[in-house]
């Protein structure tokens, strides 16, 4: 179980994926936060040397007031540490088995795997779907992705996903009817509801854009060279004509001023916390980064984060998601 430490690094790392409809983009971030530790080299004792008759200078009140200040930066790191730490559930009932079949660049996919299974801390393997043939899904009869097998049982639908796997590692998370619904629910539905909507015209706006995000999901996968090339052109054409559809059906003008004002509205919803959750993120917070993830280092997400007030937030996440929990083969 990966978890930060005073010793070690904090390894902070974006991930990304795709579709129950879209599309990808990964950025690796690293952060790294070290402090002093009890086994020393050589080199750190001999910068120690010169540093200790400055100690030896200081006065027992200046002693006393080094001695407070190093604890409140020890203080300080430690609630950091504390705010941005994942949430693995008793080793006992995490699944053994879990494999998604995904898009790279697919927004639900990525609110499966780069948020509630990297921030839960549950292993699990990818096998990317090719978008043209779907030849790895044949087997099913769900012809969309994602598709999570749990221990051999077929899960569809990301947010039905998340919710029957809520079920099985939050024993305590009840799962709230349409009528009794709560803040956190009332966003998750916002997320599949309109949030999603918007991304597709924004990640596909024009050949350019939708040639970028092809390229990436082109680059992950076990493709032939034949097959990457059939699906960066035909799949960035395809999608660049779906997404004009998808802007006419939810009657956007302006693609990236829909998907500004999404997140504003997300920003506003925070109302000053850190999270919708609190100090932790809920299922919420989790979707909205799950679905934004395959857009953030695009050139659409890059617009957004310039534009709008999501960075803060969605840095935030970033630490706190942390390093993926994906079994590389």
């Amino acid at each position: 179980m990966r978890r930060a430490s005073f010793t070690s690094s904090i390894l902070s790392r974006t991930l990304s994926t795709v579709h129950d409809g879209g599309t990808v983009n990964l950025h690796p971030r690293l952060l790294r936060v070290a402090l002093f530790s009890s086994s020393r080299t050589d080199n750190s004792n001999s910068r120690r040397h010169w540093f200790s008759p400055l100690l030896n200078s200081f006065s027992k009140s200046s002693g006393q007031a080094v001695s407070l200040g190093l604890v409140g930066v020890v203080a300080s790191v430690a609630t950091a540490a504390s705010v941005y730490a994942k949430e693995p559930p008793p080793a006992e009932i995490i699944p053994k088995d879990v494999v998604l079949y995904q898009y790279e660049a697919c927004p639900f996919c990525n609110k499966v795997k780069g948020t509630f299974l990297d921030y839960y801390d549950i292993p699990y393997k990818v096998v990317e779907v090719n978008p043209i043939s779907k030849k790895e899904i044949k087997w099913s009869d769900y012809k969309k992705v994602p598709i999570l097998m749990v221990d051999g049982q077929q899960l569809v639908d990301s947010s039905a996903i998340i919710d029957q796997l809520s079920e099985k590692i939050l024993p305590g998370k009840a799962i709230i009817s349409v009528a009794d619904e709560d803040e956190e629910t009332k966003w998750r539905r916002w997320v599949d509801n309109h949030l999603v909507h918007v991304l597709s015209p924004n990640i596909y706006r024009n050949t350019s854009e939708a040639l970028e995000s092809f390229d990436y999901i082109t680059s992950n996968g076990n493709f032939s060279f034949t097959e990457k090339i059939t699906v960066k052109y035909a799949g960035a054409a395809a999608m660049y004509f779906v997404s004009k559809n998808l802007k006419k059906k939810y009657n956007i003008t302006d693609e990236r001023a829909a998907l500004y004002e999404a997140t504003e509205t997300w920003v506003d919803a925070l109302n000053g916390r850190n999270f919708l959750g609190g100090s932790k993120p809920n299922l919420a917070d989790l979707a909205v980064f799950g679905v934004l993830r395959p857009i953030r280092y695009l050139r659409s997400g890059r617009d957004m984060v310039e534009h709008t007030r999501i960075g803060e937030w969605y840095s935030r996440m970033e630490k706190v998601v942390g390093e993926s929990s994906r079994i590389r083969a």
